[in-house]
């Protein structure tokens, strides 16, 4: 269940359609009961997908990939979104409550996943990058991690920010990782916008009520773009990409992160006064 998508130019972008936009981009339909879906992106070849093990699940290598397991040159980063659940790692086992994750370096050769009940089964996202060394496997528990405040509710963008894979944390050969949670009654995230072209990020978007959008902002800053996104639906974003949105309601998003940098902060700002 691998979809391939490729690298597009920015100048081509400008000429895109509403349903060009959403095909080239958007990732949706995650969570297939015992199905592993993949997106795997030629902008820094990660990939990104779900899976929703109602019954137990392994992560396969897929045909085009080249390599006799998943992670014989991969690492992978993951993050359950729906009911406990445990992810077997050349059998040793690791139980992942709501909003846990787990790091999985290069190298392992077995990985599957269960729910603990199939009728509240797990929902487990993941992004995987290339990885040229071996970090060791790592459970994340979301209570154990310090959240960095950011914004205000002046400006509607009262959130924290949830680093979970990244060089001062967990760390990895090139994967960064990590989630942001508003406050109710605020919708917008990333603004002041921002591109860093040294990597590439996806944005996967949860906790939104099925009735409310996201749009999710994109394109160059004095080009910019929209998608219209729904619950548990990810979406692509260039390295030459802004990438922020604003919803109908607060909600919560992964952001994952592959490149040339693992420096949180390394971004190149758009003052708003740029933004068209």
């Amino acid at each position: 269940m691998m979809e391939i998508r490729h690298n597009v130019h920015p100048t081509d972008v400008k000429r895109y359609t509403t349903d060009e936009l959403r095909e080239n981009f958007l990732i949706q339909d995650l969570f297939q009961p015992n199905k592993i879906k993949m997106v795997y992106s030629h902008v820094d070849r990660m990939i990104a997908g779900g899976v929703c093990p109602v019954e137990p699940q392994p992560l396969q290598v897929e045909a085009g990939m080249g390599v006799d397991y998943f992670l014989e040159r991969r690492e992978i980063g993951i993050i359950n979104v729906g009911g406990t659940g445990y992810i077997d790692v050349n059998g040793q086992r690791y139980t992942l409550n709501r909003t846990d994750g787990l790091y999985i370096g290069k190298g392992v050769k077995d990985v599957v996943f269960y729910s603990q009940d199939s009728h509240k089964p797990a929902k487990f996202y993941f992004n995987s990058a290339p990885a040229h060394a071996t970090y060791p496997t790592t459970k994340i528990e979301r209570s154990s991690i310090a959240g960095n405040h950011l914004g205000a509710i002046t400006h509607s963008n009262d959130r924290t920010i949830y680093k979970y894979i990244h060089p001062q944390g967990v760390q990895s050969c090139q994967l960064v990782m990590g989630m942001t949670a508003l406050e109710n009654g605020n919708m917008w995230n990333s603004m002041p916008s921002h591109t860093h072209e040294r990597r590439m990020e996806v944005y996967f978007y949860f906790d939104l009520p099925e009735e409310d959008v996201v749009f999710h902002l994109m394109g160059q800053p004095q080009e910019t773009r929209h998608i219209v996104m729904r619950n548990e639906e990810a979406v692509i974003s260039p390295s030459w990409s802004i990438h922020s949105g604003v919803g109908t309601h607060n909600y919560t998003f992964i952001w994952g992160m592959a490149g040339e940098n693992q420096v949180f902060d390394d971004m190149d700002a758009v003052a708003m006064k740029d933004i068209r």
